[in-house]
Formats: structure tokens, C-alpha cells, sequence
């Protein structure tokens, strides 16, 4: 009898999986460990120390945009996961209709449209109501990072909804339960662990980004991976480590929590 295909029993698969978790995380081990570097030089040990870190904490510039990053990512983390919750109750709790493919394909789109092409069109879009309107507040950075945070909201929502069992849902309404008595007394409490985890990716997903945010933001409105992008083109200096440390710290955290909460059941 013929043995089922593992790729796993491959000649040289191990060696190769080695290999490429080794280039995938070596650098981002690199970064990490110079974070701590005494020395100014990103590619010289010159001793351990916490020089970098009190330098990033006390510089003026990081904490401006830390502050600006963190209210940015809250808001559009909290308006893509309201618009992500309607979106998913609208998309799994109704009978098929024609051109759900196409409702699903327009939520997700910022996931199969390269991010520059988004980042280009929302500045332009942007820069004609800036002309009518002259105002250049933060609210375009915080609508834009909400339309490309929605998907990244919806999926881990539509996939709880779709695991959860509709017969509770359905008893309450026999017993004469109005929709929203149904949502809030029934579905909600069950959605909560899948609104969680859609809240803190959209929150993680505007945190990171550069690319949307170097294109829509205007002058004095640096987040800090702009603000790190625009130091790495001046002076690298192990304080980008330092910041790109604490990220990673961060974005860990969150995707174990958001792993956690997956599994949760109940």
C-alpha cells in the first residue's frame, strides 16, 4: 500500500525550514540585541546598556508621535471594529442575497489591493477636500487607517460568527425577543472573544504602518514608524533599535493574546 504524502519526510526539508527561520528571524534577533549596545554603532558590540532606551524615552520628537500613533491607532482600531461587527452580523446573519460575493470582496479589499495603490488614491482623494476645505487635522490619517484596519477587524468577526450555534439565537426570538435584545442579551456576549481579537489586529495593523501614513499625513504629523523611517534616512543610531524593540514587544503581545482569544469557546 502506498504511503500518504508528508512533506515533512522530504530529503532536505528540515535543513531547509531551518534555513529560512533563520533568515526570517536573525535579523530581528540582531536588531533586538543591539538595541541594548552601549556604542553608537549598530554593527559593533561595545558593551551592554539601557543608553538607548532612557535616549528614546526622553527624546521630545518619540514621545510626540508615540502619543499621536497611540490616539490614531484607538480611534480607527474602535471605527473598524464597530464597522467590522455590522458588516459581519450583515454578511452571516441574513439569507444569501444577490452579490454577497461582491459585498465580501469590496470589505476586503484593502487586503488584495497593494497598499501603495490605497495610499496613493486616499492622498489624492484627501488633497482635494484639504484644498475645499483647508483643513489638515489628523482626522484623514484616523479615517484612512479605519478603511484599511476594517478587513483585518472582519475576518477573525465573521469567522466567530460563523462558528457560533444558531440555535440559541434562534429560541430567543421564538420566545418573542426583539433583534436587538437578541444581539445584546444572546450574540454578544459570544462575539466578544472575536471583537477583541479584530479590535487589537486593527489596532496592531495602525500602529505598524508606514506606507498610508507617509502618504496621507501632512507636515508636523509624524507617527513613529515615520518618524523612524525619517531618522533612518539621516543618522542610524542604536535608538531605532531601541523603538523597534519596543514594537515588537507590542505587536508580540498582542497577536498572543489575539491567539488566546481565538481559542477561547465560551
Amino acid at each position: 500500500m502506498a504511503r500518504s504524502f508528508n512533506i515533512r519526510r522530504q530529503t532536505g526539508f528540515t535543513a531547509i525550514a531551518m534555513t529560512c527561520f533563520v533568515l526570517l528571524y536573525m535579523p530581528i534577533i540582531l536588531l533586538v540585541v543591539y538595541s541594548f549596545n552601549s556604542g553608537t554603532s549598530i554593527a559593533i558590540w561595545e558593551g551592554f546598556s539601557w543608553r538607548w532606551y532612557q535616549s528614546a524615552w526622553q527624546n521630545e520628537q518619540v514621545q510626540a508621535a508615540t502619543v499621536r500613533s497611540l490616539v490614531i491607532a484607538l480611534w480607527a482600531s474602535a471605527i473598524a471594529t464597530t464597522v467590522a461587527v455590522l458588516a459581519a452580523l450583515a454578511t452571516t446573519r441574513t439569507r444569501k442575497f444577490k452579490g454577497q460575493s461582491a459585498v465580501f470582496a469590496m470589505i476586503n479589499q484593502p487586503l488584495m489591493v497593494p497598499e501603495i495603490v490605497t495610499a496613493v488614491a486616499l492622498l489624492i482623494f484627501f488633497a482635494m477636500i484639504k484644498v475645499a476645505t483647508g483643513y489638515t487635522g489628523l482626522l484623514y490619517l484616523i479615517i484612512a487607517h479605519s478603511a484599511f484596519c476594517i478587513p483585518f477587524a472582519y475576518l477573525p468577526i465573521r469567522a466567530r460568527l460563523q462558528g457560533m450555534d444558531l440555535n440559541l439565537e434562534q429560541a430567543a426570538a421564538d420566545l418573542y425577543a426583539t433583534p436587538f435584545q437578541v444581539f445584546r442579551r444572546i450574540t454578544l456576549p459570544q462575539l466578544w472573544p472575536g471583537i477583541l481579537a479584530g479590535a487589537m489586529l486593527a489596532f496592531v495593523i495602525s500602529l505598524d504602518d508606514v506606507v498610508i501614513t507617509e502618504f496621507v499625513k501632512s507636515a508636523g504629523q509624524d507617527t513613529l514608524p515615520t518618524y523612524m523611517l525619517g531618522q533612518l534616512r539621516r543618522v542610524v543610531t542604536p535608538e531605532i533599535n531601541a523603538i523597534s524593540t519596543v514594537l515588537l514587544g507590542i505587536s508580540v503581545t498582542f497577536v498572543i493574546i489575539f491567539t488566546v482569544l481565538g481559542k477561547i469557546k465560551k
